[in-house]
Formats: C-alpha cells, structure tokens, sequence
C-alpha cells in the first residue's frame, strides 16, 4: 500500500488514522488535532470507497488523500479516531483494535458495551484505563457530553438526585446532508417552493420549524436520543441518578443548546452553583441578568467550552436548580472530546515507539 500519509516536521509522536475523515465530524477532528498539537509522526485520512482519492485539510496549508477504510491495514497505527457511523464503526473499530491501535470510536455502537469506556475527560478520566479490553474508548452522544461536563462540578458539590433535560438541537448533528436540507427548505421557503419537495432527512419541515423526534422511537414512548442521555449520563457520572430527556431538532446550522433542571441531595444556591462552575474545566459561565447576558448557539460556532447561562434556583423543589447550556456540537460534542481522551491515553497509557 503506498504511503500516503503525512509525516509532520514539527512534530513527533503517534501514528494517527482518522476514520469518517471527509464527514462533518472526521473533519474537525483533524483539525483539533491540528489545533492542539497532539503529537503525530503519521496521519492518515479513510473513508469508503467511493470518497478514496478525495483530498482532506490537515492543518493550515497540508492535504491528505483519502485511502480506503475497508482495504486498510492498521498495522503500525498508534491511535484511530473514527466516526463513520455505527453500522461501519461495527466492523471496523474491532478490526482496527486487533491489529493493536487503540480506537477513540464517536459512534453509538460501543456506548454502552460494559467493556467499553465511555469518557468525558473532565468527568471520568480515569475510565480510560479500562481501554485494554478490548482497545475501544466510546465517545459519548454530543448532547450527553456538554450536560455531564455541566453537571459534574455540580454532583461533586451537590449531589445530584434528578436531572430533567430538554435539548435544542442543530442540524449538523444529523449530518452535512440535514444542515443542507435547512438551507434549501428555508431558500426554497423564501422563493414560494412547498417544504414537502425539499423534505427528505427530517419527518416534518426544518424550516421555521421545531421537531420534537430526534432518532427511532421505543416502546416507551421516549426516543432513541432521550434514552442515549439517560445511560450514557448514567454510565458515566452516577448510575444513581435520575434523568429525564426531551430532545428537539432546531432550525439551527451548529451548535446544541439544553435546559437542565437539577435536584439535589444537599442544598444548593444560585450563587454557589456559579461560582464552582465558573472553576470547573471546559465550562466558560456567562450569566449576566440582562439583555445579551446569556450565550447561544450561533455565538459558540468553534469554541471548545461548554457555555453555562441563566443559572437560577428552583424554588418548586427541595435543593433545586436550572440553567441552560450551549456548545459546538461537532466541537466539544464530537471531535474535541475525541482529542481530549487521546490526550489522556497518551499522557498517562502510551509512550512513542
């Protein structure tokens, strides 16, 4: 196979593959590697056959040409950092851990393996240890990821017995394809088109719209996506803890937004809540009681915090609190949170060579 890698000059360290690399996720994952200066001496772009010549960014001013995932040979990969979807992830992630690289897998298909990790670095770091299982660290939904960031300081202070959760989500959480759909559906809105001939990833109009189905239903009546919030959040913070979700797709392009609504073991005020989360890793508080004193979604486009606003006691129940939080989800949501684990495995589980 010819070796179409890139070897940095200013770098050394790990052979990195990313899988998915010409998807919305697989792209920013290259470019937060980039960003941060993970120590890479390989890399390499995979993605089907049909997108095997396509040419990826790494970096400023570097291009990688996409290879080939089913042919690929994992020999020799330090790290893979895949998010191709779960059906292909299925296949692939274990195929790639048998060789001996150790997967970061952004899908849902692992999540909830009992032998997998599920991780949130500034959560439970310490869950990436239990890698060596079977070489797969799950990285969790992106709506799951920017609550327990949130939460946690807040559980380490609070405990925390019950979470009630409703997201705002964007479409680029459905893929490049949904946020196109939003693009023509609200053009061909503007130009007298019928929503319907548009129509084709979301079961009702994106549009000037908001859908409250994100995934397959269950038999329960919840949805795929409410239940991913509720074990993931489980499996990772406290399995104690009770969560409700209620999840919705927004007219936005980037960017999750969720109202949390907290009740816990021990009291809990306002001004505390701000001031243990204004120190807590990866959150940014913005909460000033005025106009424009709140973050949104459309502000938070490439930023890798969690935002943390309208943080506010809830006084209908004993020791209870709501805030709302916004993040990029292909960001801290996705490919951040990917980068971060392979931080922590590097630091404290691998060495070069």
């Amino acid at each position: 196979m010819p070796d179409t890698s890139r070897t940095p000059s200013r770098r050394d360290g790990y052979s990195v593959a990313v899988i998915g690399a010409t998807g919305n996720v697989g792209r920013e994952i290259l470019q937060t590697l980039w960003d941060r200066k993970f120590p890479v001496s390989k890399i390499y772009a995979l993605a089907s056959q049909r997108s095997v010549g396509a040419e990826v960014s790494f970096g400023d001013d570097e291009v990688l040409k996409v290879q080939n995932l089913e042919t690929f040979d994992f020999k020799g990969v330090d790290i893979a950092l895949s998010s191709p979807g779960a059906k292909v992830s299925a296949i692939h992630s274990p195929r790639a851990a048998a060789a001996g690289c150790v997967v970061i897998d952004n899908t849902s298909h692992f999540r909830m393996d009992p032998d997998v990790p599920l991780v949130v670095p500034e959560v439970n770091p310490e869950a990436i240890a239990r890698y060596k299982k079977k070489g797969i660290i799950a990285n969790p939904n992106c709506s799951t990821i920017q609550m327990v960031t949130a939460l946690k300081p807040l559980h380490d202070a609070f405990k925390i017995t019950r979470v009630i959760v409703s997201t705002y989500q964007s479409t680029s959480g459905k893929g490049k394809a949904a946020m196109d759909e939003l693009f023509n559906q609200t053009k061909g809105i503007y130009a007298n088109q019928p929503a319907s001939e548009t129509k084709s990833l979301f079961t009702k109009q994106i549009a000037f719209n908001v859908i409250p189905h994100i995934d397959v239903f269950l038999d329960g009546g919840e949805t795929k996506e409410e239940w991913k919030m509720v074990v993931e959040t489980k499996k990772i913070l406290d399995a104690t803890i009770k969560v409700h979700a209620n999840c919705a797709r927004v007219p936005t392009f980037i960017g999750h937004a969720e109202y949390v609504n907290i009740e816990c073991e021990r009291p809990i005020s306002d001004t505390e809540a701000r001031r243990i989360l204004s120190n807590a890793p990866g959150i940014a508080v913005v909460d000033h009681r005025a106009d424009e004193g709140y973050a949104t979604p459309a502000e938070v486009a490439g930023e890798d915090a969690v935002y943390v606003s309208r943080i506010r006691s809830d006084p209908t129940v004993d020791n209870g609190l709501s805030f709302w939080c916004v993040s990029d989800n292909l960001r801290k949501g996705a490919a951040l949170n990917a980068v971060q684990i392979a931080e922590v495995l590097v630091k404290e589980y691998l060495s070069v060579g």
